[in-house]
Formats: structure tokens, sequence, C-alpha cells
């Protein structure tokens, strides 16, 4: 489980128990060889870079790494480079119904952050205090950590991700251009993004990919240019963007049901 939102819908339900919390310094190009995890948990790592196994997987972690292991899971440790490695360790269990809910190691990465530390060293000092009160206090500051760890995902993917004013002026562009060619890869390359997250970001703040809007875009145009009559079809396809009049012709059909000479014999009727 890496979505933000599922996890801490997981943590809210308060369906956990912490079972153990530990700090660890590791010292330069050390080796932990492998040990196995009891219950679920999270390695927060504090300071210095290490490779992480899980079940063969390796994890690259530097400061604010959090890395999600399972019970049952196969951990090896690999201290890089020529400084310490400190991290901490909150393992918890989770309720018997809720457990295949986070069944799978992931990383999450929100960036360092010393209020994260300061919670981890505040829960390390208190993990022991007895009473129900104490487990309280225990529960409150995981919570609190949590919180802080899934905001921090959620601002840096918000940071990373166009925001909404980069597809409108995308959507300008193509209004702007749709009758010139246009393809996914020049889209992108326009606003300095792969294809791909070009594609998913357009998606999301409109609803259609980028060549289906384009495709849309130009048969409303084109229908546009139809009602103002007396206009040759191969002269409205060129004028879309299709130098190809009966490849326009299909696109025009399949958007409206009807060919562009159906569609001018409708409108024609109608008169």
């Amino acid at each position: 489980m890496t979505d933000g939102d599922k996890l801490a819908t997981l943590f809210a339900s308060g369906s956990f128990d912490i079972q153990d919390v530990y700090r660890l310094v590791i010292q330069p190009n050390s080796t932990l060889r492998e040990f196995k995890a009891e219950n679920h948990g999270f390695l927060f790592t504090i300071r210095g870079e290490a490779r992480m196994s899980v079940n063969g997987m390796a994890y690259e972690l530097q400061p604010g790494s959090v890395l999600h292991v399972t019970p049952e899971s196969q951990l090896a440790l690999q201290v890089i480079g020529q400084s310490e490695y400190e991290y901490h360790s909150l393992f918890y269990s989770l309720d018997r119904d809720k457990a295949s809910e986070c069944n799978k190691p992931f990383k999450l990465e929100p960036g360092a952050n010393p209020r994260v530390i300061e919670l981890l060293t505040m829960l390390h000092q208190n993990v022991h205090t007895p009473g129900g009160m104490g487990k309280l206090r225990v529960k409150e500051l995981s919570l609190r950590i949590m919180y802080q760890v899934l905001m921090g995902c959620k601002q840096r993917d918000r940071d990373s991700s166009p925001n909404k004013r980069v597809i409108e002026e995308a959507v300008a562009y193509i209004r702007g251009q749709y009758m010139n060619p246009l393809t996914l890869h020049d889209l992108a390359e326009l606003y300095d993004m792969t294809p791909k997250s070009f594609s998913y970001f357009f998606h999301k703040y409109t609803g259609l990919h980028p060549i289906d809007y384009v495709i849309q875009y130009r048969m409303e145009r084109a229908r546009e240019i139809l009602k103002a009559g007396n206009i040759p079809i191969r002269d409205v396809a060129v004028t879309v963007g299709y130098p190809n009049p009966l490849y326009f012709s299909r696109v025009f059909k399949k958007k409206f049901g009807v060919s562009p000479s159906a569609y001018i014999s409708k409108l024609d009727h109608h008169l």
C-alpha cells in the first residue's frame, strides 16, 4: 500500500498496537546480515545512507526515507559511504482483518523533517511508560509521526506535479494550433514533461487524454464551419488539420454518428 489516503485511513481507524521501538546507529561500511521482521514496521532514516534488502528487493535509503516492512520479511542492510547510519524503527501489529491491507513492503519519500525526528525521540522515551495513559501517549505520538510523514509525501507530490495552470496553457496552445500537426511527444516536450506524465496530468485536469482532446476540438470546429455552409468538405478537413478528407470523414462520423456530407444534408433539410 503506497496510497497516502488509504494508509491514513488504515491508521486513523485505530486498529493497530505499537510492539517495539528501536534506535540504531551503524558504523560506516558496516553490514547487518540477514534478520527477520516479526511484525509490520516502519524504518525511519535519520542520517547517513544505506541499502536495505527486503526479501531480495533493494531499497536506497537516505535522510527522510521511510521504509515499510511486513511480518516474516527477510532484511539485510549495507551502510553506504563514510558516515554513520542512524535509523529509528517502529514495529506494530494490525487487527487480523486489516493486516491484508498493508501486506507488502514499500518506501515513502516525505523528505527530511526535524519534527518527525523530534516525535520519534519522544516516542522512544515514552514507549515503556506503563498503564493505559502510557499506551495512549504512544499511540498518539505514532499517529502524529504518520501524519507528518504522509503530509510530507503529499506536499512532495504536489510540488513535483504540474499545476493546473500548466495544463490550461497546454489546452490554450491546442486551441490555437489545432489546424497544425500535433503529437503527444511534441506537446509533452513543449512543457518539459515525458509523454506518459503529460498524458496523465492532462487527463487528470481535463478528463481527456491529449490527442483525444485534439480530436474533439477539431471536430467541434469542423461542425461549426460546416454550419456556416458553402465550404467544400475537403477544405474543412484541411482547415481543422486533416489533409486527407476521407480520414477526416471517418473521424467526424465516429464523433457525431453521421458523415460530414450527411450532416450538411440534415442542415439543408432543416432550412
